[in-house]
């Protein structure tokens, strides 16, 4: 006899009910029942995590249900529909047009709604909550026509709404009620690291700050008033100071609540009434509500395993956070506050790189506890399955933080660590996938796909990349190397597919041979691979949004939030007038001057909307873009030679001008560096570059691979006594064999020892033309030199790209009041924050050792 089947009806369409539906289909619950879910909004699920992106990429790329229905038959997608009532005696639900619909199993997945502080003005044309994409497109239309903003909250979402303000181009105020920001993941020092952070971008940040009023004129907001009689203008006010529970559904029905809100529940996640299950930020399981997806995912696992008859619990969530937040690494995780009874602090702070790192370690110094990290977070992928593992710390726990750390490379993960929080995924259930007879996977991308490590905040794909690419090795396999998730391509077979191609944009390229939206590390590779193809404008069109801050401005940002200006001095050599145009530029607009190792002259301290004034004086006098700020060729340092020196036996200053204006602008995987010595003395220290070129009596030796930095590398001779012509011909096919083939960010000295067969490889197809390629990559540096043009020049005779360089988009003119100087031997120097700087690690009295 057949059994009847039951009904299942789901409230609620946001992430953590679609990924109830999808376990319930995964794990069979389909088979017994029907499942219906009601969603208030129009649209099918979507990633609130990505909110921000929407500006950039729009609502399809957000889509989780992109078709907006499920394969599986079984399931009804009801959207657009308002549950009103609730009748848990009757098992009834009525919705908003009065249709009855009944239940069997009834799962809450309400979610919560944004909190407006109980202020006057709050109803005024021009404030807004951030929670939906219609939030999203509501505050962009009203952005259009405004200058100012200000966002209530200082907190996760707070920030991220700071961040669409400051993308649709308005002057953003935050206002934290806290002593600082983020303060439920980081701690005091972490928040003033972050602050510092957010207000070089150039947003005013106002922190222990509470609004007591939205004032506003004729209907429309005008600003807020804050408790101490401070008034912050904006005309666009974006609330985000906390959420509450969207409980309404239950409290009606009589269901039990907690104390502060919310729909309590047990460890299955069952509430008072036996057929109905809440999970997500409506539920409060022991009284706590978990404002974050990962424990609304674990939740929904759990009421599946207890509707198919498992025997999962919900216990408690790992409320770790990553999050790059106005382009700035922010991580907390563990007992970040030390809040266990013994617990010991290791700090790491480092004022001028921008990083503040805090690991929290059980008193005996075995066992790490928590940590914050503020500006690097790239140890967060390790160190958060640490906390639970069970591994024991280094005698020098310390080393996990310090920049030239292990970084937890040598301490293997156990199988049983949680490495993905959000899917909750271990490193056992990582290597099954690869490791299974059947259908094993080849790559990182398609573990995520399909055990769902890294899918949803993707902080956890470096580790998961890692462990793939280890057991691969120990099984002798090929490991894989795609550039990211996005692109299952290396570098050097993405620069060959969009020369053969064509391609001029990146959304062309992801398209075609990629998948998903781009994210930090394909981005800007594509940008420096189209960069290097077509030597276009970096700033043209689309190219602009994929460079990095950088690339952005045609400036090297500082630690003050001034940008450094670099003119190119070929060779080191410059004429007196040209040395007093410098001088006078330094002095009109008080820049720091420093001479360079690198045989330039470097200016700093300029203001963002000084940039185009101080170019147009550089430009005017013959000067050049000197790409301090791209990854492309810097320098071509070079000594006097046999023009000047009793010692030189050949020009290498001419030679090194020659080279230099021959390269520039050339973009590359990483920084070029090279050097011209007119003797073995070496005074140009050319084997310390990426290429470098030594006089002899017969000519020039070629050096290739060289590097100075923190893993310095002397360069090695790749041929000797070549004649001018041979040389530069070797050159144009090193660089540009360099370029078509190394990984992103590879410096040469690595790149040459990745090649198989190292130095003697390159040897053969740079020399000898093993692979007949040489006319080739002869032709691709002959296009390039052919078509180089000097950015700063273009770009002062472009009005669309001058507008990017103001302060405020309402006061262009106005210099941005949070960048301070001081004085120092007779020069400008960036005002240091109050308080002590530490540049090492600060570990207290008693730490283990």
């Amino acid at each position: 006899m057949a059994h009847q089947r039951k009904t299942l009806v789901v409230v609620g369409h946001g992430m953590v009910g679609h990924r109830f539906v999808q376990a319930a289909v995964e794990r069979g619950l389909t088979e017994t029942h029907d499942v219906v879910v009601v969603g208030q909004e129009t649209r099918a699920a979507y990633d609130r995590v990505g909110l921000t992106s929407f500006f950039e990429v729009g609502a399809e790329a957000l889509a989780l249900l992109p078709t907006g229905a499920y394969d599986d038959p079984r399931v009804r997608l009801v959207l657009g529909t308002e549950v009103t009532g609730l009748d848990a005696a009757a098992q009834l639900l009525v919705l908003g047009s009065g249709e009855e619909l009944a239940y069997d199993e009834l799962v809450l997945a309400t979610g919560a709604a944004p909190f407006v502080p109980p202020i006057a003005g709050t109803d005024l044309d021009g404030c807004f909550v951030y929670r939906t994409i219609e939030d999203l497109e509501a505050i962009r239309d009203a952005a259009a026509g405004a200058r100012v903003g200000a966002v209530v909250g200082g907190g996760l979402l707070g920030l991220e709404a700071a961040n669409a303000l400051a993308q649709l181009g308005l002057e953003t105020h935050v206002v934290e009620m806290a002593p600082r920001l983020m303060a439920v993941q980081v701690d005091a020092a972490g928040g003033a690291t972050l602050t510092r952070h957010v207000e070089r971008l150039g947003l005013h940040v106002h922190c222990g700050a509470m609004t007591s009023a939205v004032t506003g004129e004729a209907g429309r907001v005008t600003g807020l008033e804050l408790k101490d009689g401070e008034h912050v203008p904006a005309e666009v006010v974006v609330f985000s100071a906390g959420i509450r529970p969207r409980d309404g559904l239950a409290r009606a029905a009589g269901l039990d609540l907690a104390e502060r809100g919310g729909v309590l529940v047990d460890e299955r996640c069952r509430t008072s009434d036996p057929h109905v299950w809440a999970i997500g930020e409506c539920a409060a399981p022991a009284g706590r509500m978990y404002g974050l997806v990962a424990p609304g995912y674990a939740m929904a696992e759990v009421v599946v395993d207890a509707l198919t008859g498992g025997p999962g619990t919900f216990t408690g969530a790992d409320m770790s956070t990553k999050l790059k937040l106005l382009g700035v690494d922010v991580a907390s995780f563990g007992d970040a506050f030390a809040t266990t009874p013994g617990a010991l602090e290791l700090v790491f702070s480092d004022a001028v790189a921008g990083t503040y790192k805090k690991l929290v370690v059980s008193e005996d110094g075995r066992t790490l506890l928590g940590g914050v990290l503020v500006g690097d977070a790239t140890a967060y992928g390790v160190l958060r399955p640490m906390v639970a593992s069970g591994i024991a710390l280094p005698d020098n726990p310390e080393e996990l933080i310090l920049p030239a750390g292990r970084g937890g490379a040598e301490f293997g993960l156990p199988d049983e660590a949680q490495v993905c929080s959000c899917n909750d995924v271990t490193k056992a259930q990582i290597v099954d996938h690869v490791a299974r007879e059947d259908a094993p996977c080849d790559s990182p991308a398609c573990v995520t796909r399909c055990s769902g490590a890294g899918s949803t905040c993707g902080s956890c794909k470096p580790v998961v990349k890692k462990i793939v690419e280890d057991w691969f090795a120990a099984q002798g396999r090929e490991v894989d190397t795609s550039l990211c998730e996005h692109f299952a391509l290396t570098r050097a077979e993405l620069f060959e597919v969009v020369a053969i191609h064509g391609y001029t944009r990146f959304d062309e390229i992801v398209v075609a041979h990629g998948t998903g939206r781009g994210c930090e590390v394909c981005k800007p590779a594509v940008a420096s691979v189209l960069a290097s193809q077509l030597n276009h404008h970096v700033l043209d069109g689309p190219a602009r949004t994929l460079q990095d801050t950088n690339d952005a401005y045609l400036a090297n940002i500082q630690k003050n939030g001034t940008y450094s200006v670099v003119p190119r001095i070929a060779g080191g050599e410059i004429t007196p007038e040209k040395l007093i145009v410098i001088g006078e530029v330094a002095r009109d607009f008080d820049l720091y001057t420093k001479i360079t190792g690198g045989q330039r002259i470097d200016l700093f301290g300029a203001r963002l909307e000084q940039l185009p004034l101080i170019w147009r004086r550089l430009v005017d006098a013959g000067f050049e873009s000197g790409h301090a700020y791209g990854k492309s060729l810097r320098t071509v340092k070079s000594c006097v030679g046999s023009t000047w020196c009793r010692f030189g036996v050949q020009d290498s200053t001419s030679l090194a001008i020659m080279l230099e204006e021959r390269y520039r602008g050339l973009r590359s995987p990483h920084k070029l560096k090279g050097g011209v010595s007119g003797c073995a003395r070496e005074c140009a220290e050319a084997r310390g570059k990426d290429f470098g070129v030594i006089a002899t009596e017969k000519g020039w030796n070629l050096y290739v691979g060289g590097n100075g930095g923190a893993t310095p590398v002397h360069a090695r001779l790749l041929a000797g006594d070549l004649d001018t012509p041979t040389l530069v011909r070797y050159l144009d096919r090193y660089l540009m064999y360099y370029v078509r083939t190394a990984d992103r960010l590879q410096r040469t000295a690595p790149w040459v020892e990745s090649l198989e067969g190292g130095l003697d490889r390159l040897r053969e197809v740079v020399v000898d033309d093993a692979l007949g390629l040489g006319t080739e990559l002869e032709a691709a540096m002959a296009r390039h030199v052919d078509t180089y043009f000097d950015e700063w020049a273009a770009t002062l005779e472009d009005p669309d790209k001058l507008a990017r360089f103001v302060s405020f988009v309402n006061a262009p003119d106005v210099p941005d009041p949070q960048i301070s100087f001081t004085t120092s031997r007779d020069q400008v120097q960036p005002a240091q924050a109050e308080g002590p700087v530490s540049l090492g690690a600060s570990i207290p009295v008693g730490a283990p050792r």
